[in-house]
């Protein structure tokens, strides 16, 4: 690719002045990318640019949460394969063994994307990949409850670590108004995770009795060896962040660090660590508000994650054709993931996306409350797993777009899914055996998971609107009177999102 490099200040190209330059030389961070020599790309060399970044980093990536998703959810798989007998997991116990993988998995997130800048990304996510495949191994050869219950909450801290870290290490890649696209690619592989997990259970239901393990074993050996090889190859695979990716070249490393960091505002963002970055992302209202909506989605997708087996079993159908029949909700569920993720990043919103996903768990949630004919019902999840799955990736990107700086991201996004996560824990005990086939508690409290997003999407957006129009009449006044900007580039650095050239995503 050939690079027309910019030694001038080039105004056209990006919203840096020349003085602006002039300071950004003086720090030293800026040393190995002098912004004046930044190349200038084409339409085309810049599409080619990030084609290239996302066929590195976003397949392996996909395959990782891939099986961390079948491996946290094929225990709803195993229930139908004999698990519940073998372990004597009657009563509540199946519950209780689902809650113990969601509470040290809320513990664990937080922390874990404050020692993925320590450990770096292309060594500590393998890392945990690995660890987690290990456990999910060892999880074949449980012989009673409570050795279940004390893999289960390896597995949760294990897994915890994953998602947030993925989340955020993107967030250092992409411009924000690319991300969701990207994080809809990579939770995308967790929809087709629910088909797989169907497929393979299918298939590996007939080993049952091989070698002394019963069917529910093989699903967890099998599934878990996947993990552990899958691990191996990231670490050769994956890379730590722009400035050091070996695969770009100098120009393509600068232009990508040029693009990044100033996306939010003409003078880019903070980047050096502080603790006030920590308590600004426990502070800020976003992260408070934002919980209630990821809460509303997450509830719905865990619960249906955990139990569509289960529930097309209480159709009636036959524990094989059961299996099978989870697939096609899955498959619609990833067309329309990749559907809202492509528009929402186009259209740079991602509310009305986040409605459009909390309407559709509502109409297929109220289906199967209802008294309606089985094959109805069925229809019905499918609006459940496409609604659920579509939405998160906006939730998630929503607020990583709105929070400026990456170590307040950095805390700001896990501290939401830290604590929205809990609604999992919730989602784990509500669908009880004694309530099948109508389940009328686990669905009429998914209902209320998605009540809670009704209420709180509306008021985070006029919120952002009515910051968004106070900024703009400022910067309007302030140019009427011709009044110079009162703030220093490293003020409004400091700012962050709150700094007067920061607009809110909607």
């Amino acid at each position: 690719m050939t690079y027309v490099v910019n030694t001038v200040p080039a105004d056209h190209m990006n919203p840096i002045s020349s003085e602006h330059n002039q300071c950004d030389e003086e720090r030293p961070e800026d040393s190995v990318f002098n912004l004046k020599n930044i190349p200038v790309l084409t339409p085309e060399q810049e599409k080619k640019l990030w084609r290239k970044i996302d066929l590195r980093i976003v397949p392996i990536l996909s395959l990782m949460y891939l099986l961390a998703f079948i491996d946290r959810g094929n225990i709803g798989n195993a229930k139908l394969e004999g698990i519940v007998t073998q372990l004597d997991l009657t009563g509540n116990r199946f519950n209780i063994t689902l809650v113990l993988f969601v509470i040290p998995y809320c513990l664990f997130e937080c922390p874990a994307n404050l020692v993925l800048k320590v450990f770096r990304p292309s060594r500590w996510l393998p890392g945990i990949n690995f660890v987690w495949g290990v456990v999910m191994t060892l999880m074949a050869f449980v012989k009673t409850y409570p050795q279940l219950l004390g893999v289960r909450v390896c597995l949760g801290i294990a897994e915890a670590g994953l998602f947030p870290g993925v989340v955020y290490y993107l967030t250092l890649w992409y411009p924000r108004h690319m991300l969701q696209y990207r994080i809809g690619l990579f939770f995308g592989a967790a929809t087709v995770a629910g088909a797989f997990s169907g497929l393979l259970a299918f298939g590996i239901s007939y080993m049952g009795g091989m070698d002394g393990l019963e069917a529910w074993s093989w699903i967890f050996m099998l599934e878990g060896l996947a993990t552990i090889v899958v691990a191996i190859i990231a670490f050769f695979v994956l890379v730590d962040l722009p400035d050091t990716a070996k695969f770009l070249t100098p120009e393509e490393r600068a232009f990508v660090v040029w693009r990044k960091k100033y996306d939010n505002s003409s003078v880019g963002e903070e980047e050096k660590f502080a603790a006030r970055h920590v308590w600004a992302a426990f502070r800020d209202w976003q992260v408070w508000l934002h919980i209630p909506v990821y809460v509303s989605i997450v509830g719905p997708l865990y619960g249906i994650t955990l139990f569509l087996p289960t529930i097309i079993n209480s159709f009636g159908y036959s524990t094989p054709v059961s299996q099978l029949l989870t697939v096609p909700p899955y498959i619609a569920a990833t067309f329309t993931l990749l559907a809202f993720a492509h528009y929402s990043d186009k259209l740079k919103i991602r509310s009305p996306f986040i409605l459009a996903g909390l309407t559709m768990c509502l109409i297929g949630f109220s289906i199967n409350i209802s008294t309606a004919p089985s094959g109805v019902k069925y229809f019905g999840t499918f609006f459940i797993v496409m609604g659920s799955y579509a939405a998160v990736p906006g939730i998630i990107s929503w607020l990583g777009n709105n929070l400026s700086g990456q170590y307040k991201r950095g805390v700001g996004m896990p501290l939401q899914m830290c604590i929205g996560n809990f609604s999992g824990a919730v989602a784990a005990v509500i669908y009880r055996s004694q309530d099948s086939p109508r389940f009328i508690l686990g669905h009429g409290l998914e209902l209320m998971f998605v009540g809670i997003g009704f209420i709180f999407l509306p008021i985070v957006v006029l919120i952002y609107k009515r910051i968004n129009a106070q900024r703009d009449a400022a910067e309007r006044l302030a140019t009427e009177r011709g009044e110079k900007m009162q703030y220093s580039e490293q003020e409004l650095r400091e700012l962050g999102d709150r700094a007067p050239d920061f607009r809110y995503t909607l």
